[in-house]
């Protein structure tokens, strides 16, 4: 396993968390507040745009350097979070695709938009 696996991320935010006796604050309550707080800072950035200017935002260097680091924290606390609940991420997310696929059947032929009936749900 390397660094840039699933892992290899954990172990390296578990030592990095570690290394400043951070571990005590690192409960599932806090880490899931804190990816909530990093979710909604990435949000913060598209913020008022248009579905047109927030298609262009990865072409400014510095909102596109913002994304990235806002994506990064919110990868940070989600593994983290998943290491201190153990859960499998890659397992969890493949579980809930399959789940998805038997829950939301794709239909052939569809050439319109979704009717109210047919939404896009991760629930």
């Amino acid at each position: 396993m390397t660094e840039h696996d699933v892992p290899g991320l954990q172990r390296r935010l578990a030592e990095f968390a570690a290394a400043r006796d951070w571990q005590p604050y690192h409960t599932p309550k806090n880490l899931a507040a804190a990816l909530s707080v990093e979710a909604a800072e990435l949000l913060e950035i598209f913020q008022w745009l248009t579905p047109e200017e927030a298609g262009r935002v990865m072409a400014d260097p510095e909102r596109a350097h913002r994304v990235r680091d806002e994506v990064a924290d919110v990868l940070a606390y989600l593994l983290q979070f998943c290491e201190v609940s153990g859960i499998d991420p890659l397992e969890a997310l493949s579980a809930k695709i399959d789940r998805n696929e038997l829950r939301f059947p794709a239909r052939r032929g569809r050439s319109g938009p979704a009717d109210d009936t047919d939404r896009h749900s991760s629930e």
